[in-house]
């Protein structure tokens, strides 16, 4: 198989104005810089402006670590409230993924990382029970058991924190793992936590979104991909899907096609994180 081009990835957003365009464009030729892909929005709402610019990596005379620093002269002429980053498609990407008992979700990373469809490393699965560990262990991954007792979770989440920083991945994967995650974690991990939430979100958040739903006669039932904030299941929101149901339909049956959304919202939700098609501004975030 053939290796895929070495490209550099610029996100950048700013209070939009004239120009903008033309001096990224502009730095970017000035260099010989060739973009491959490039994605532009502006929200009414805000005034904000977003972009997203790949460009070749042989194009350019100079490395990703001078790219950064080179761009980062170009941002703050734009503007002083400027939010950008450089990332380099020769760095693997790595993530950690924190699971419980429920395995669908990671089931299905784990077998779309092993296929070559999901382009990461998965450095260590982390789990508040056991049952995920030989599945995990198929896969040639670390699995690491840490207990939540009852009464005292803040080790059990300090052991999670240890485990996870020590490789500090691109993204932490909360994979049904059904634990709050602690305010301190939520800012240390700022968007690089992703959610899987079994709901449409905002509707029917908590733990037991399909027994909502089949009480209130829903006629979808969706899954929503978010980061995470210490406001629960509050956090920006990265992907979202439905399947529909009815009312023939059982509490088990909606929990079951429920399932199958979760299991694709997340992976697209993660994919495009990995790819830094996500530019997040606020509690909004804008995919290109």
């Amino acid at each position: 198989m053939t290796a895929p081009e070495r490209r550099y990835v610029i996100t950048f957003g700013c209070p939009d104005r004239t120009g903008i365009i033309a001096r990224i464009s502009g730095f970017l030729a000035e260099h010989g810089g060739w973009i491959v892909e490039a994605a532009y929005h502006t929200d009414p709402d805000t005034g904000w402006f977003f972009t997203r610019q790949v460009v070749r990596a042989d194009s350019l005379p100079f490395d990703a670590a001078e790219l950064r620093a080179r761009f980062g002269e170009v941002a703050g002429e734009l503007s002083a409230e400027s939010s950008w980053q450089v990332s380099d498609t020769g760095e693997r990407r790595r993530a950690v993924i924190l699971v419980s008992k429920a395995g669908h979700c990671l089931y299905d990373l784990l077998g779309r990382v092993a296929s070559g469809e999901l382009d990461v490393d998965v450095a260590a699965v982390i789990g508040n029970h056991d049952s995920l560990a030989d599945i995990t262990r198929a896969h040639g991954i670390p699995f690491h058991h840490v207990p939540f007792p009852a009464g005292d979770k803040a080790a059990a989440f300090e052991q999670v924190r240890k485990l996870v920083d020590e490789h500090d991945p691109h993204a932490v994967v909360l994979a049904r793992f059904m634990q709050i995650l602690p305010a301190d974690l939520c800012r240390e991990w700022a968007g690089r936590a992703i959610n899987i939430h079994h709901s449409f979100l905002p509707s029917f958040i908590g733990a037991k979104p399909y027994h909502q739903a089949h009480t209130r006669g829903v006629k979808l039932v969706g899954a929503t991909c978010h980061y995470v904030t210490a406001d629960l299941d509050a956090g920006p929101i990265i992907e979202q899907d439905v399947i529909r149901v009815d009312h023939g339909d059982s509490v088990e049956d909606m929990v079951r096609k429920g399932r199958d959304i979760e299991k694709v919202t997340l992976a697209r939700g993660l994919r495009w994180h990995l790819e830094n098609r996500v530019l997040v501004h606020g509690n909004r975030t804008v995919v290109f």
